[in-house]
């Protein structure tokens, strides 16, 4: 009768660990200290890593998140979850947005986020380090939340045949609805693209009253 109407229990999520903290890699201090607050674009990101479930194995995510928008600036998907993948992520914020010196860029201290090539990428860009501590989800409470929300909004709602398709309804996700349409309450309820020009219009005008007559 359940199966005739169409009705189905929704399946209990298997549980990864995308975090590997048994390395000797040093381990930056947590500046962030959960101020989630940011008065500028590129003035602090977050970024952490993420699973999706298809019939061809396990898909995983990496995303770097602007907390003055609440925009996904990076991400990155693939069938493993090695440092490659956050690279990827990060080098694509950084092509896109190119931050001016100081950023501060926030991530758990797994082995992905404190490898060589990882930091060097950092250095090399002059950004700020932060890195969470064991034992504390909020630690990094609006990248999880992001997740939260891909996740009740598109992905229980499928099941995938395959990783490319499931990358393809991920990227239109974050690139046409999160980025562009999504409302935020914490934005006024304003995407993070109408967020970002409404704030650029603001500070253009500043500027531009500024000037000498």
């Amino acid at each position: 009768m359940i199966k005739n109407n169409g009705i189905a229990a929704k399946r209990k999520r298997r549980y990864i660990v995308t975090t590997d903290s048994n390395h000797d890699l040093p381990v930056a201090d947590n500046k962030l200290n959960q101020n989630f607050m940011a008065s500028k674009v590129d003035e602090k990101w977050v970024t952490d890593i993420t699973y999706i479930w298809t019939k061809e194995g396990w898909l995983y995510l990496a995303v770097v998140l602007d907390l003055f928008s609440r925009k996904v600036v990076g991400w990155a998907m693939d069938n493993n979850m090695e440092r490659g993948l956050v690279i990827t992520a990060l080098a694509m914020a950084l092509q896109t947005r190119k931050p001016s010196k100081g950023l501060l860029h926030y991530s758990d201290w797994g082995s992905q986020y404190t490898s060589n090539d990882y930091q060097q990428l950092l250095k090399n860009n002059k950004i700020c380090c932060s890195m969470s501590r064991k034992g504390n989800c909020y630690y990094n409470a609006v990248m999880e939340s992001f997740f939260a929300t891909l996740k009740q909004e598109l992905v229980y709602h499928r099941l995938y045949q395959n990783r490319k398709e499931a990358r393809q309804n991920i990227f239109e996700y974050i690139e046409v609805w999160y980025n562009r349409k999504r409302m935020h309450s914490t934005l006024g309820y304003m995407s993070p693209y109408e967020f970002e020009n409404k704030q650029a219009y603001f500070n253009g005008c500043l500027i531009f009253s500024n000037l000498p007559l």
